[in-house]
């Protein structure tokens, strides 16, 4: 939308930063009520809400379709489900969580004593108020969850058991959106789509990406920048299996997930270890306090990073969180809501992807144009006149960096590394120095 657009074009300043996280919670509050899967109608729907901000496209790869090694399956459809006692009371009820369901189960109308409705429930017993997440994709089984404490209640009785879904040919289906600069090297950016109402995962995720991708339509950029919105594994192996021809043009990648709430970022490198994305991320800092990323080495395990870093591909896409997937105790059950991300959370997570694409795009290589010595930085304007500070500030020795090594052969993120300074404090110095004619812009580099 236009003021999404506007919002999140602004200078990235507190108060700004709480304009972008608010306008991405608010996409996120549309976004968690769905009931998502790998397939059938709230992908659809997810993506529809979607399109008030960007023109996504809708892809649909049918059932039956071989990805590599995996085949996508049939369409999930749920219309109902819920358990009754004898007294007609729903004691679980998908109408009122969807997470009550365990995704892609199979119809069942059936009457059946607690023994044997026990052998089909889930719960958490150590966090007893809480309803776990479950799933059986790729199975024929049924099941449901609740809070442990509500399952314990269950009195010894009959039980009338109704899951009114339907598994038949269909599509699995994903969104891809493509913002097109100057080359046609392209940055990939993705986001599961295939929970349901899970709020840090990913409701973040997708709604930060759709609102970076409304960001950048007013914005002229000299990578092409493609979104995909697409289910876990499944899905980014069917995009995989459709765009493996022109996957010589990716050149840099981000998974994001479970971006909302207030963790120190996580960032996990890709299999290459090395490769500009992983660079940067390690240049880049988190709010107001410049807190750096926490940076792990590439493991095959985690969401689709580990798809597009598979040995065949070996892609230079890695994984960007607050709190790493499995960690927190709200993952995967129904404390992950919508008060577990916050608005100030996501303006700064917004701030750091757009710090990550600020450094892809503005890596150009500065030439120091008064080598001999340390130009007498007050003439410019860009020291004190008066002397004798016992600590100079960041800006400062952000610019005896740059100057210190702009010999043409060191680009602006080679002197992040070496200083051990942010991307973006560097950047400014380099800008303020070429103002005032003190270092030239040899070009842009992609290393």
């Amino acid at each position: 939308m236009d003021s999404v657009g506007k919002t999140l074009g602004s200078s990235a300043t507190s108060r700004n930063d709480r304009e972008m996280g608010q306008a991405i919670y608010m996409l996120a509050c549309r976004l968690f009520p769905i009931c998502r899967s790998i397939t059938g109608k709230g992908v659809r729907d997810t993506i529809r809400i979607m399109r008030d901000y960007i023109d996504v496209e809708c892809r649909e790869v049918p059932s039956g379709t071989r990805v590599f090694d995996w085949t996508i399956p049939d369409e999930w459809i749920v219309r109902d489900a819920y358990v009754k006692d004898s007294r007609g009371r729903k004691v679980i009820d998908f109408a009122a969580s969807n997470l009550h369901l365990m995704n892609y189960s199979i119809p069942v109308r059936r009457v059946m004593p607690l023994a044997e409705l026990k052998t089909h429930i889930y719960t958490l017993p150590a966090q007893p108020d809480l309803i776990p997440y479950k799933t059986a994709y790729y199975t024929d089984a049924w099941g449901f969850c609740m809070a442990h404490r509500e399952f314990l209640k269950l009195r010894d009785d009959v039980y009338d058991v109704v899951i009114d879904t339907e598994k038949r040919p269909g599509h699995l289906v994903y969104g891809e959106y493509l913002h097109a600069g100057g080359s046609k090297k392209e940055v990939l950016l993705y986001a599961h789509i295939c929970h349901p109402s899970l709020a840090n995962d990913n409701c973040s995720g997708l709604a930060l990406l759709t609102c970076l991708a409304a960001y950048l339509k007013a914005a002229s950029t000299h990578y092409s920048y493609r979104f995909i919105f697409a289910p876990g594994t499944i899905g980014s192996l069917a995009w995989l299996a459709n765009n493996e021809h022109r996957l010589s043009d990716i050149a840099h990648g981000l998974v994001l997930s479970c971006i909302g709430d207030g963790a120190v970022p996580n960032y996990k490198r890709s299999r290459r270890g090395n490769t500009m994305i992983d660079r940067i991320a390690a240049c880049t800092r988190c709010g107001d306090e410049s807190i750096p990323l926490t940076i792990k080495d590439f493991s095959p395990y985690g969401y689709d990073e580990r798809q597009f870093c598979s040995p065949g591909f070996d892609l230079p896409v890695g994984l960007l969180q607050r709190s790493a997937f499995g960690t927190f105790p709200e993952y995967h059950t129904s404390a992950d809501n919508l008060d577990f991300i916050r608005p100030e959370h996501l303006g700064t997570s917004f701030r750091m992807v757009k710090d990550m694409i600020d450094a892809l795009e503005g890596n150009w290589t500065p030439l120091n144009l008064s080598p001999k010595g340390e130009p007498q930085l007050s003439k410019y304007g860009l020291f004190s006149v008066i002397g004798g500070h016992k600590t100079n500030s960041d800006r400062t020795l952000a610019y005896l960096w740059v100057l210190n090594l702009s010999d043409g052969h060191n680009s602006l993120l080679d002197i992040s590394e070496r200083s051990k300074m942010p991307f973006s404090e560097i950047a400014a110095a380099a800008a303020a120095l070429q103002e005032v004619g003190l270092i030239a812009n040899l070009g842009f580099t992609e290393r």
